[in-house]
């Protein structure tokens, strides 16, 4: 093994003889450096975090994850853990990853209306599993984004507003935590970690499975909408005053897309300035097509794939790219969307402007997403009227301009970083972040604005009972109570 250095800064003594013990008592693998396999299951798909594990164990159940936890805390080991690695926030630099991939079994109770599913399931199993018995997940607008991590932040999915976030629907959650123990997390047992782990990521253990709730859809009005960037003030300003009318069941955003000249993207949207309009409609067709008549009348579309879709094919909705690839996230909550602060957004990422951000989303939030579940979770922003989001390249984020054009405004208070798109949004902002849409090395500087003050004293204490020398720190980490942020 490579050398790490435990909680105390020393150098754990992890012998040759240690790592062959925990192999033989685990039925999954036990990887290092030099083996086949260790560059799959450290691979993320966001390549902007490298993981360099001394150590990757690959459960085959909870039991492995038990024994996993078990080793890490005995040598003093930090622990990440990785299923489909979409949302990197810090990379696994020795220590262990725990990677779940091959943990990935789905059970639908189509009776209860619930879905059973292991650590390393992905949306589009529970999908498909979901739709013979006219039900559905509240998965994200990615089918290839795991379960398990998705919902831990929060999960806003394309029916947020007409059913709320996915963690808004959990039932248990089984769990292993820094002290190797394998616990069932639910409103009645141990609900103060059930709390938590329904919006506070991984900080508190290793999932090893969740239960959660279903709901009665198989179909949607939905798709896209896409127009030429020079309509974008026009589709900007129709859709921000389209959502102040639209009913609950209507969840959409709108991207400013900036994309490359690559396979599996359409041409006509390459190297341009382009608008898609994102429809999820949980209503009539006839009633959907009407209340999206308006955005299609604005101006003419480029390209327009709304209609009545079966649920299996959710994900056409924002066409998520599934090959892996190096990028930052951002984000921001919006108290709202007035003129003013659409116009300072065209100005930052319309026509003309200078952004290295290849995509800038709004999301409407409201309806069920403003309300907090019974039992409650740490999932915040039920007062936010909208979330702005940026996806930067990785080589743009480093070489290219900041966000927005080169106006005087150059720094921001924080070591001279150029300010960003959303610095200068921020005035329409709630001062938070949402979790989920942090991606990269620098996103763990954006935790604490996360949680709203409650919420984040809180989840510190918990922290401290759970894991109280932050073995699980490669993460979106959130510190022990006393600890340093």
């Amino acid at each position: 093994m490579s050398t790490v250095r435990n909680r105390a800064g020393q150098v754990p003594e992890v012998s040759p003889d240690a790592v062959a013990g925990l192999a033989r008592q685990v039925r999954g693998a036990v990887l290092e450096p030099h083996e086949e396999e260790y560059q799959a299951h450290s691979a993320p798909y966001n390549l902007v975090a490298a993981h360099r594990p001394d150590l990757i164990v690959v459960p085959s159940g909870a039991d492995d994850i038990q024994k996993a936890v078990g080793f890490a805390a005995t040598y003093g080991l930090p622990v990440g853990v990785q299923a489909t690695g979409h949302g990197p926030a810090a990379s696994s630099s020795g220590g262990l990853l725990v990677s779940t991939r091959k943990m990935n079994a789905v059970t639908i109770d189509p009776l209860a209306r619930t879905a059973w599913t292991e650590a390393g399931a992905q949306w589009h199993q529970v999908i498909a599993a979901a739709a013979p018995h006219g039900l559905a997940p509240l998965n994200g607008s990615s089918p290839n984004v795991g379960v398990v991590g998705y919902t831990l932040g929060g999960g806003l999915g394309p029916m947020a507003r007409t059913y709320g976030y996915a963690a808004d629907r959990v039932n248990l959650i089984e769990v292993v935590t820094a002290d190797a123990q394998r616990r069932v997390a639910t409103p009645v047992d141990e609900p103060d970690l059930f709390w938590a782990l329904r919006g506070g990521k991984g900080n508190f253990g290793v999932v090893s499975a969740m239960e959660f709730g279903l709901v009665p859809v198989d179909r949607l009005y939905g798709g896209g909408l896409f127009f030429p960037g020079e309509f974008a003030a026009t589709a900007l300003h129709s859709w921000r005053e389209w959502t102040g009318h639209v009913p609950a069941e209507m969840t959409s955003s709108l991207a400013l897309l900036r994309l490359p000249d690559a396979p599996g993207i359409p041409e006509p949207l390459r190297n341009r300035l382009t608008v898609h309009i994102r429809i999820a409609y949980v209503g009539t067709a006839a009633d959907g097509e009407r209340l999206v008549r308006p955005l299609r009348d604005m101006a003419p579309p480029m390209m327009d794939s709304v209609g009545d879709m079966p649920y299996t094919a959710v994900g056409n909705i924002h066409n998520d790219p599934v090959d892996p690839m190096a990028y930052h996230e951002d984000s921001i909550m919006l108290r709202e969307l007035n003129g003013a602060a659409a116009e300072r957004l065209l100005t930052l990422a319309g026509p003309g402007a200078d952004t290295a951000s290849a995509v800038v989303e709004v999301r409407q939030l409201g309806g069920a997403a403003a309300r907090m579940p019974d039992p409650p979770n740490a999932v915040g922003h039920r007062d936010a009227a909208f979330v702005l989001a940026t996806i930067t390249p990785t080589a743009a984020f480093h070489d290219g301009p900041a966000d927005g054009p080169d106006d005087g405004s150059d720094t921001d208070g924080h070591g001279g970083r150029p300010e960003s798109l959303l610095d200068r949004m921020a005035q329409w902002g709630t001062g938070l972040k949402y979790v989920n849409f942090l991606a990269g090395p620098d996103a763990a500087a954006g935790v604490r604005l996360a949680y709203d003050t409650a919420t984040h004293a809180r989840l510190t204490s918990i922290k401290s009972r759970y894991d109280p020398h932050n073995m699980f720190r490669h993460n979106l980490n959130i510190h022990p109570a006393g600890g340093h942020d």
